[in-house]
């Protein structure tokens, strides 16, 4: 199948999926809220402030995609999908519901 349901459900699953949905809430704030306020409205206050939480929050995520590879979650073709898919807005959101629904 496209996705490998992960090994473990842990809390290591917990932080993945919560660290998912934090970094979609900040990639659609940052996208349809604080850059049209920067580019349309002139103000750059909000890309100032969303912008470097959406960046921690995305390399975290893509360290917890490294980490599941490396654990033996997901394969390698697994976590690079996800790593793409991360990208998108929603992406990561999509990402754990085709794992849920793999199990």
């Amino acid at each position: 199948m496209w996705f490998d349901a992960p090994a473990d459900r842990g809390m290591s699953m917990d932080l993945f999926k919560i660290t998912g949905i934090a970094e979609t809430i900040s990639t659609i704030s940052l996208f349809f809220f604080a850059m049209p306020m920067k580019y349309i409205g002139g103000d750059e206050i909000f890309v100032q402030i969303i912008g470097p939480i959406h960046g921690f929050l995305f390399i975290g995520y893509i360290v917890l995609l490294w980490l599941g590879q490396r654990n033996g979650t997901w394969n390698m073709n697994t976590a690079l999908k996800g790593m793409l898919l991360a990208v998108v807005p929603a992406g990561p959101i999509y990402f754990d519901k085709k794992i849920i629904n793999q199990s």
